[in-house]
C-alpha cells in the first residue's frame, strides 16, 4: 500500500463523520439503482443488452464496451467531484463515494447480466460488490474469513446467506471511504489550484474503475440462465 492509501486509512473515520449518510445501507441502494436505472441511466440489463446488439452479439467485444463506457463515466465525475480541494470537501466526498458506488455497481452488474447472471439473485449482488472489493481485498478478506469466496463462488452458492449482505455491503463502504480520503491526501498540494485535484480524481476513478471492470471481466464466467 503506498503512502496516501496508508494514509487514507487513517483518515477514514474523519471522511465517515464529513459523510455520516454512507452507511452500508447507501451500497444497497446504489445497488438497486444500478440495476433498475435511475434517472438518464437506464437499467444495467437494458443497457448491457442494447451493447450486445450493437456488437452484433458478440459478449466479449460487448464487455470490452461497457467498460470502456464506465471508465469515461467514473472519469468525468471524478474530475467533477475533486475540484476546488478541500474547501468543498464537506460536499464533494458523499458525492464521489455515492457516485462511484452507482457507476462501478452498475458497471459489474452490466458485465454479470452479459455472462448469464440473473440480477435479480441476492447471490450475484453479493458477488457484484465483491467485484468492487477488486481482486487484492477479495482475497485478504477470503483468507481472513471474512467473505466465503471470490465472487465467482458467492454467484454460484448454492444458498444465500443474508448475513452476508451486511457484511460486504459494509466492506465496500469501507473500501470507498478509504479510497477517497488516499485520494484526497494525494491531492492536498492541489487546493489551491482546484484543477489539480479535478483532473486527479478523474484519473485515480478511471483507472480503479477499469481494473474492476477487467476483474470482473475475469471473475464472472459465462453462465447459462435456468
Amino acid at each position: 500500500m503506498g503512502i496516501a492509501g496508508s494514509l487514507g486509512k487513517g483518515l477514514t473515520p474523519r471522511l465517515a463523520r464529513m459523510a455520516p449518510d454512507l452507511s452500508s445501507r447507501f451500497v444497497h441502494e446504489s445497488m438497486r439503482r444500478a440495476v433498475n436505472g435511475v434517472g438518464p441511466l437506464p437499467a444495467a440489463a437494458t443497457y448491457a443488452d442494447r451493447v450486445l446488439a450493437e456488437e452484433r452479439g458478440r459478449v466479449d467485444r460487448a464487455i470490452h464496451e461497457v467498460i470502456e463506457d464506465h471508465v469515461r463515466y467514473a472519469g468525468m465525475q471524478g474530475f467533477a467531484t475533486n475540484l476546488g480541494g478541500l474547501v468543498t470537501a464537506a460536499v464533494t466526498i458523499p458525492a464521489n463515494i455515492t457516485g462511484l458506488a452507482l457507476i462501478q455497481c452498475r458497471l459489474v452488474a452490466s458485465v454479470a447480466h452479459l455472462r448469464g447472471y440473473d440480477l435479480t439473485d441476492q447471490r450475484v449482488r453479493n458477488a457484484i460488490l465483491a467485484c468492487i472489493l477488486g481482486e487484492d481485498s477479495v482475497r485478504s478478506l477470503v483468507r481472513k474469513k471474512k467473505l466465503p469466496s471470490t465472487p465467482m463462488g458467492m454467484a454460484t452458492a448454492p444458498t444465500h446467506d443474508p448475513h452476508l449482505d451486511s457484511v460486504i455491503a459494509a466492506e465496500v463502504t469501507s473500501e470507498l471511504l478509504t479510497r477517497v480520503a488516499g485520494k484526497r491526501v494525494a491531492t492536498a498540494v492541489g487546493r489551491r489550484i482546484p484543477v489539480v485535484g479535478g483532473v486527479f480524481g478523474a484519473s485515480v476513478d478511471a483507472f480503479a474503475t477499469w481494473q474492476i471492470g477487467r476483474y470482473a471481466d475475469r471473475e464472472l464466467l459465462p453462465r447459462t440462465l435456468r
